[in-house]
């Protein structure tokens, strides 16, 4: 969400130099117009300093969660919560915004947050977590976990049934929520229904020790982008032989007992290899899996261009994933 702010900042900014076909003739053609003024910006050296956030949306309410495992404590946004509702209990949607592990803020998604709780009539949370230029791994996921065990624990004061608690992420927030997942997985606290990665950031090998097929990560998202962010968030250079436990969903060795997923990327995003790998590793693990692969896509795509056809297919697949999801819990 963050991303349409980004691109409509360069766009301002971008000078009108030529843009080479081998680079364009991937692009998806309802995209390619947005794809060669994002590139035209980057070429000339364009700077994005995102706007300051503004107030609350109204009924977006802010909370200090309390500190737990020797961490912090947490800030986070909860929009439409409520114990008094007529009938069961709503389901409700942690997410976790993007930004490369070093880069965002929870308050620039709100407005499309409370629109998008409205229209699925659940609760939505986020947290305001540390970010890893401040705070590498674990800082980051663990903020992230602290507000799934608070909603968790909140569920009643909530209006929310437990049991129908979803992860949302996109791109460095998919990564991290792919990254508690495990770790909910793993400690047994909390029961999560379903996961819903949107071209999530998830092995620190890409671009370093694994290469890229030259036509993808051109555009917004580079491999000396995901060096960088990868490198703040382990505190060391990533694509080593090992990588710290948790810190990369890629490297996981087991992906059985994760929620159902659905993970949405496009053909030539930077992360296209990598999660179309995480998906079929959990087809592999039995988790019911849902893969969208947009053709001719880049990272971003239906936030920079949200009126082009394929943004609107891919909106609409997510939301109708998110939407079964949050009906009735979902067996695995």
């Amino acid at each position: 969400m963050r991303l349409a702010i980004l691109s409509s900042a360069l766009l301002l900014t971008a000078a009108a130099a030529p843009v080479p076909d081998t680079l364009l003739a991937p692009v998806n053609p309802e995209l390619r117009p947005m794809a060669r003024a994002i590139v035209q910006a980057q070429q000339s050296g364009a700077r994005f300093s995102p706007p300051k956030p503004g107030a609350l949306p109204e009924g977006v309410v802010e909370r200090r969660l309390p500190a737990r495992n020797g961490q912090p404590p947490v800030t986070a946004y909860v929009i439409n919560a409520s114990a008094d509702v007529a009938g069961p209990s709503r389901g409700a949607i942690l997410f976790i915004h993007g930004g490369g592990f070093v880069a965002g803020d929870a308050r620039d998604n709100l407005a499309a947050l409370k629109s998008l709780a409205a229209r699925l009539d659940c609760v939505i949370v986020s947290a305001q977590y540390r970010l890893a230029t401040a705070a590498p791994f674990p800082a980051p996921m663990e903020d992230n976990y602290t507000a799934l065990k608070w909603l968790h624990d909140e569920a009643a004061t909530l209006g929310v049934d437990r049991r129908r608690i979803v992860l949302l992420g996109e791109s460095a927030g998919g990564g991290l929520a792919a990254m508690v997942s495990l770790a909910a997985r793993d400690r047994k606290e909390v029961s999560i229904a379903f996961q819903a990665l949107v071209y999530p950031m998830l092995d620190d090998r890409t671009g370093t020790s694994r290469p890229v097929p030259p036509s993808m990560g051109q555009i917004i998202w580079t491999a000396r982008q995901n060096r960088e962010g990868w490198t703040a968030m382990l505190a060391r250079a990533p694509g080593r032989a090992t990588a710290p436990a948790g810190a990369v969903p890629a490297r996981a060795v087991d992906l059985k007992g994760l929620p159902p997923t659905f993970i949405g990327v496009g053909s030539i995003d930077l992360f296209a290899d990598e999660d179309i790998e995480f998906a079929r590793r959990l087809v592999n693990a039995a988790v019911p899996t849902e893969l969208l692969v947009v053709p001719g896509a880049f990272h971003g795509f239906q936030l920079i261009a949200p009126k082009a056809q394929v943004s609107q297919q891919f909106n609409a697949a997510l939301e109708a994933a998110l939407a079964r999801a949050l009906a009735s819990e979902m067996k695995r």
